[in-house]
């Protein structure tokens, strides 16, 4: 164990000694700053109990805790996901495209990160509910630790979408500038009129597509500085954005909470709402007035160092967190040291150190089995540079055309679809792996054709 770890500490620090100065050391670390809160706010909120018939049971704390609600503001952070997304896609995208790169291609680079990690964790939780049934596991608990282990996937069916659709989306940007984003902005508060004066809303993934999108295209005016433009632009989105919230929660129809609370009339961020959008707007504000120190702090070694090590499991840490909760619940109940499950007393909140303690454990055990199919890529592709498919010129035809547009639209096509089919029908039961095979299979299928794509370029 003692010299995998020296390697791969080595590793790190030949990372961040290979970066260029020209890198945005700031997205790396709100990137990795936003994965942790993701991971902490799970946790923290999560209690386990045992149900009427025994059973181990799993729910949020929100509900009981109305108070807190204000608290989500500080850990809904999948808006800086979406921001960090724009800024690094269009970073990425436009590298590849003034040096005469396809967009096919670039896709095929950004899928490199991306899917080796989701497809093991696909893999490794259709076999884990197939064994569990095998085991003689009642099909309704299976379903129940499906559903939490699978919550993660939402995030990944919208990021890829907006990733794949980066090409179009930031020529729209280069061409309209902020009214494409203002444009989806308006959007999002029409369907949120429509909510409120006749209780529908927007269907499918049209909903999320709009909300997301937005925060996405600010990324990309993010980075090349049309907004904020300069510190007094960033303050003002900061201040704005918190008053606007306080204005919108309060006297306004929204809900004070930008996490789901199961049971509340309206949810947030399913779909994004425009309070949702003014907390994204208030983060901008914030990211870009600390992004010079952050980025001045980070040229010191070991602060860097830190945050290239977090970056490179990072996707690892958010897809596997929640299976740490289950495992570690199971654990901690059959040591007889579950936490105490009523979030209104003092003796919930004393036992949340030992909780999080415990599944910390157990999520660095997960990172250290699953987290160098990441590392690895993250290693390789910047010991190649970044954008290490080449052309498509030398490669055998038939081959050659699996890195063509159409492919790798495919490709991403049925991830996506795939992935949505998990997110959407995975809390159900199906068969003998409590996941819908055809979403499996289709997800696995356009991973590996977007494996033979990549394979097919770097030749």
């Amino acid at each position: 164990m003692a010299r995998p770890a020296r390697r791969a500490a080595a590793s790190v620090l030949e990372l961040a000694r290979r970066t260029p100065e020209t890198r945005r050391r700031d997205l790396d670390l709100l990137r990795a700053a936003a994965v942790g809160a993701v991971v902490l706010g799970h946790w923290i909120l999560m209690t386990v109990e045992r149900g009427p018939g025994g059973e181990l049971v799993g729910h949020t704390a929100l509900p009981a805790l109305t108070w807190a609600h204000p608290l989500t503001w500080l850990f809904q952070v999948m808006p800086v996901f979406f921001l960090v997304g724009g800024a690094a896609n269009a970073i990425s995208w436009t590298r590849r495209r003034d040096r005469g790169g396809t967009a096919a291609l670039w896709l095929l680079d950004r899928s490199a990160r991306l899917l080796p990690p989701l497809t093991a964790f696909l893999v490794v939780v259709a076999a884990g509910t197939l064994a569990a049934r095998w085991a003689g596991i009642a099909p309704e608990a299976v379903g129940r630790a499906t559903a939490l282990v699978t919550l993660p996937l939402w995030f990944l069916v919208v990021y890829l979408a907006v990733t794949a659709l980066t090409p179009v989306t930031y020529r729209l940007h280069e061409r309209y500038g902020l009214a494409a984003p203002a444009l989806l902005v308006a959007g999002v508060a029409a369907g949120d009129l429509l909510r409120f004066t006749t209780g529908q809303e927007l269907t499918g993934a049209g909903s999320f597509a709009l909300g997301w999108l937005a925060v996405h295209q600010a990324g990309f005016a993010w980075r090349d500085g049309t907004l904020p433009r300069g510190p007094g632009q960033a303050a003002a989105l900061l201040v704005g954005g918190v008053l606007g919230l306080v204005l919108l929660t309060g006297p306004g129809p929204y809900p004070v909470s930008m996490v789901t609370v199961p049971g509340a009339a309206m949810q947030n961020p399913s779909p994004p709402t425009l309070a949702l959008l003014t907390l994204a707007a208030a983060q901008l504000g914030l990211a870009a007035l600390l992004s010079g120190a952050v980025r001045s702090g980070l040229r010191r070694p070991r602060p860097w160092a830190v945050v290239v090590a977090v970056n490179t499991v990072t996707l690892t840490v958010y897809l596997w967190h929640l299976v740490a909760a289950l495992l570690g619940a199971f654990a901690l109940d059959a040591l007889g040291l579950l936490p105490p499950a009523d979030p209104r007393t003092a003796a919930w909140w004393l036992g949340r150190v030992g909780w999080v303690a415990a599944l910390a454990v157990v999520l660095s055990v997960l990172v250290a089995a699953f987290g160098p199919l990441e590392a690895r890529v993250t290693t390789r592709r910047a010991r190649q540079g970044r954008d290490r498919t080449g052309d498509v010129a030398g490669t055998p035809r038939g081959a050659a055309r699996l890195a063509r547009t159409g492919p790798v639209a495919a490709g991403y096509a049925a991830v996506v679809v795939g992935v949505l089919w998990l997110t959407a029908f995975g809390q159900g039961l199906e068969g003998s792996h409590a996941l819908p095979a055809s979403g499996l299979a289709l997800a696995l299928a356009g991973a590996a054709v977007l494996r033979l794509g990549r394979r097919a370029a770097a030749r």
